[in-house]
């Protein structure tokens, strides 16, 4: 709606532009659609008549005409491709939202093609045992140390790009982020939790990497890394503090 109002603003204001004053050195002026200096005689369209008429060159204030004509000429080019530049960022915001599927999900930017990454199947490591982590359904553990664990030492999504951007389609209002993994004999360590005695409360540790992101639509975004990525695991995660629902997307860095 803004945007149509400013277009017939625009539409108005250049057919004003059309008309313009040619002053005369006394302070008055005329309204005219165009003039042109003819040797001593200012020939020029009168909008008031509808007609030409001429004036003596030494009456009209040329400098003080012109520069008004061209300034007003400058500022509705200028709010044209303001307007014009609002318009294609729009129409590329709708597209982008557009091509993103909307399951919940994290979706890499390969060239022009986006491709969905498989979610992880997570793990709760304790000295007692393993169990698996189920989002929404957080398993209880017991006071102390737990690890976040992936199996395997490599994720079997490979990138080649050491600055990955990914949609990232959120499935609730949570932390989410880029962050890398540390190898341990057949595993990779996503996150080590500290659980609190009494309150049973967790603290999470992850190492995370910078990143930019900006917000395509409701709770999809962009992110990619604000450095080069150095070549290792790395895993993009969605998470509540202290609520064990972690959800993992992983993937191998191994630039060409």
């Amino acid at each position: 709606m803004v945007r149509t109002i400013l277009a017939l603003v625009l539409s108005a204001a250049a057919l004003l532009a059309a008309n313009f004053k040619l002053y005369l050195k006394d302070g008055d002026y005329h309204i005219v659609r165009e003039y042109k200096v003819e040797g001593d005689r200012v020939r020029y369209y009168s909008v008031e008549r509808s007609d030409w008429e001429e004036i003596p060159l030494t009456l009209v204030d040329l400098k003080r005409t012109e520069a008004e004509r061209q300034g007003r000429e400058q500022a509705i080019r200028k709010a044209a491709e303001e307007l014009a530049a609002e318009e294609k960022f729009e129409r590329e915001q709708a597209e982008e939202r557009a091509r993103v599927p909307q399951n919940p999900g994290v979706y890499l930017l390969d060239g022009k093609e986006l491709k969905a990454l498989k979610q992880a199947e997570s793990k709760a490591v304790t000295s007692t045992g393993r169990s698996i982590l189920k989002v929404l359904a957080p398993i209880p553990v017991v006071t102390g140390k737990v690890t976040v664990e992936l199996d395997g030492e490599r994720s079997d999504t490979v990138i080649s790009s050491n600055r990955p951007e990914f949609y990232f389609r959120l499935s609730e209002d949570e932390q989410f982020g880029i962050v890398r993994l540390s190898k341990k004999k057949g595993a990779r360590v996503v996150q080590k939790w500290t659980v609190i005695p009494v309150t049973n409360e967790i603290v999470e540790e992850q190492e995370d990497v910078e990143i930019f992101r900006t917000q395509v639509d409701n709770q999809l975004y962009k992110i990619w890394p604000t450095a080069p990525l150095e070549p290792g695991e790395y895993a993009v995660v969605e998470f509540t503090p202290g609520k064990r629902n972690i959800q993992i997307w992983d993937f191998s860095c191994r630039p060409n």
